[in-house]
């Protein structure tokens, strides 16, 4: 469904009005952009100028039932705001929020200068440089937010978090996967019981943009105080599952994974970075699975052996850990140069 035209919604009209982003008697087009399952999302052309507008949704635009709470979109403006003031050029400029609504505006950002890491990815477009920027950025972000009592406070967004990752993920899956529902569910209580930094809990490629000044993070509805070995495993987890179905480029993104993980690991000061690795190295098999069985299956994975690739290979780490984000490439790495049959064989 794509979002309401705004002339069957006078809300979101009103809503630059009240902000001064725009003259009532002034011409606006609305277009609308991919705003992903969670949210709406309008490019709006003005005389001169264009912004985009950003509306949450109460009911997600997947196959299962998946509902969260439209506040979700002020803890998005206000991780952005957080942002802003230590990266600032790794987010949008913000520019008016009206938080009972769930919108917020802020400047639009060209695909011609700012394209989508993940559409690059997908292209065939595998720079390393870029990963490591990712991973430098986060793991930044991660260590400005670290101990920090009155963000932990702002971001209490447990439930926010349960609604958005843990049960459609962790808990999804652990239904999907009885055999593994004990170690899933395990891995959902530590993730949820862990408040170490400001976790962004959607840094996907789809929401990053590759700027001229380095990668822009965007869609940050997901955010909580809490653990951030979640986010460095998430991203992670979308670039090995690339690396089965870009032809030609799986050792480029097996490399830009482990070039992202180890820039990450380098701005770890808030804890011991075995602690970190050891927690990320753990949900990242959970995440590849989850990819596949969870309430939110990637949609690019379409061939049942890839599918079956992931079960396999990820059912094995989860029963018996990597120690190493780094371990778990290697184990993914060695499983893709494994023969089908010695593969299924080994970890059935």
């Amino acid at each position: 469904m794509s979002p309401a035209a705004p002339n069957q919604d006078p809300a979101l009209a009103g809503f630059l009005a009240a902000h001064e982003l725009a003259h009532p008697d002034e011409p606006a087009r609305w277009t609308p952009l991919a705003g992903g399952v969670s949210s709406d999302l309008w490019r709006v052309d003005l005389p001169g100028r264009s912004l985009c507008v950003k509306r949450a949704l109460a009911r997600l635009r997947v196959a299962a039932d998946w509902e969260a709470p439209v506040s979700r979109n002020a803890y998005e403006w206000a991780w952005m705001r957080f942002a802003s003031r230590h990266r600032p050029d790794s987010v949008p400029e913000l520019l008016a929020h009206d938080p009972g609504a769930g919108l917020f505006a802020m400047a639009y950002l060209p695909p011609e200068r700012y394209p989508v890491w993940k559409t690059q990815l997908l292209a065939g477009e595998v720079e390393v440089t870029t990963a490591a920027a990712v991973g430098e950025v986060l793991g930044a972000l991660h260590a400005a937010s670290a101990g920090d009592r009155v963000l932990a406070a702002e971001f209490a967004t447990d439930d926010n978090f349960h609604a958005l990752r843990i049960e459609p993920y962790l808990l999804a899956t652990a239904a999907a996967h009885p055999a593994l529902a004990d170690i899933l569910r395990d891995l959902a209580d530590r993730t949820a019981g862990t408040r170490l930094a400001l976790v962004h809990g959607d840094v996907s490629p789809k929401n990053i943009l590759v700027g001229p000044s380095g990668p822009v993070l965007l869609d940050a509805e997901c955010a909580w105080y809490g653990d951030p070995a979640f986010d460095l495993a998430f991203c992670v987890n979308h670039l090995l599952l690339k690396s089965l179905v870009v032809p030609g480029r799986r050792a480029e993104l097996l490399r830009s994974a482990r070039v992202l993980a180890q820039e990450y690991v380098r701005q770890v000061d808030w804890e011991p970075r075995p602690a970190l690795e050891t927690r990320a190295a753990s949900l990242l098999p959970a995440l590849l699975l989850a990819r596949v069985d969870g309430k939110s299956p990637v949609e690019y994975l379409t061939d049942d052996r890839h599918r079956l690739f992931v079960r396999t290979v990820a059912s094995a780490l989860l029963r018996a850990p990597a120690s190493t984000v780094i371990g778990v490439l290697d184990a993914w790495a060695a499983a893709q140069e494994a023969p089908t049959e010695a593969r299924v064989g080994r970890h059935a």
